[in-house]
């Protein structure tokens, strides 16, 4: 969601900044575009950093012997760090 987010800001601040061709007394719309554009940057990247750090994974193998019946033992994890 924040990836569709940030591209629909960009997209809105473009229009705003290059296509928009009327005139507004009390604000200047290509300067609202510009922020825009920016704020849709920001926003992608962060979300790709986001994405990219969840999907990393952590597997721990252990192996041990069971001091009760001599046997040994195997255990794997596998588990997703909280990303935040």
């Amino acid at each position: 969601m924040s990836l569709g987010l940030g591209i629909v800001l960009f997209v809105i601040g473009a229009i705003l900044a290059f296509a928009l061709n009327a005139t507004v007394d009390w604000i200047d719309l290509q300067l609202v575009g510009y922020i825009l554009m920016g704020a849709g940057f920001v926003v992608a990247l962060l979300s790709l950093i986001l994405m990219a750090r969840r999907r990393r994974t952590v597997t721990t193998s252990r192996t041990a012997v069971d001091p009760a019946s001599g046997e040994q033992v195997r255990r794997d994890e596998t588990s997703t760090p909280d990303p935040y």
